[in-house]
């Protein structure tokens, strides 16, 4: 099995100004999904969105397959009774059908050697009127950069059709809009672009470091839990389900039972 650990966002790992929104993007926008909701997110990670979710969730399951990574959320969500953590795999869910009211997937389903099976299992495993929510990296976007481990990311209408054939009434939405004006963000944009076609930036999250610190200047490690005043929230916005879009950083796949 790989190992995950290095390109996962733990708790202490320094990150920059963006890095901090995306995390808060991604956990507000589905808190508006799980108010008094029993909550599923697989490939957790660190868990550093869990207990965001957990304030307004009646109950949030926490699950990956890296029993390592898990140490972290183990270790600081123990005594939150409405928080468990669990050792699971995306594409063979441990759960009965119809057991959650949310599904969430972030900045992971590129790691599944069969994300069709992780799509099926988070459709048998909702109940009624339940939601399942993916982010992901847009592999359309300029600046994309691979991750060690990955095995297929998704265009917009692919991420669409993946939800639609298994039943899902879906919506996309994005992040992060790409054009900037500044000829500070122009630089940075083209010196990334280059580095990624000659394999120049770093596998780990560790070995971005230096590089986070060159173009984005002061880091900041990453909290055990996200709050509001970590970083300001813009909500994603929603975009066409049938174009491919090279404008935003990151999409989202919201699909309905």
């Amino acid at each position: 099995m790989a190992e995950y650990g290095t390109v996962t966002e733990l708790p202490g790992i320094n990150a920059h100004k963006e890095q901090l929104e995306r995390l808060v993007q991604r956990y507000c926008f589905a808190s508006e999904f799980c108010k008094d909701k029993e909550v599923l997110e697989v490939a957790c990670g660190g868990g550093i969105g869990l207990g965001y979710l957990a304030r307004t969730a009646k109950k949030v399951v926490g699950g990956d397959i890296d029993e390592n990574i898990l140490k972290y959320p183990r270790d600081y969500y123990k005594k939150r009774k409405n928080i468990e953590i669990k050792t699971l795999d995306a594409q063979k869910l441990q759960f009965s059908n119809n057991s959650f009211d949310v599904i969430i997937m972030y900045e992971a389903i590129y790691y599944l050697p069969n994300p069709e099976k992780f799509i099926e299992e988070a459709r048998r495993v909702l109940r009624k009127n339940g939601s399942l929510i993916i982010c992901t990296v847009n592999k359309d976007w300029e600046g994309f950069n691979p991750s060690p481990h990955s095995f297929n990311y998704f265009s917009v209408p692919e991420l669409f059709s993946l939800y639609e054939k298994n039943g899902f009434k879906t919506k996309m939405f994005a992040g992060f809009s790409e054009t900037s004006d500044t000829v500070r963000s122009k630089i940075i944009s083209l010196i990334k672009q280059l580095a990624v076609k000659f394999h120049l930036i770093p596998k780990t999250m560790k070995g971005k470091e230096k590089l986070k610190r060159l173009f984005f200047g002061k880091l900041q490690p990453l909290p055990p839990e996200i709050s509001e005043d970590l970083a300001p929230y813009t909500p994603p916005v929603p975009i066409s389900i049938d174009t491919v879009n090279k404008n935003y950083k990151v999409l989202y796949a919201v699909g309905y039972v």
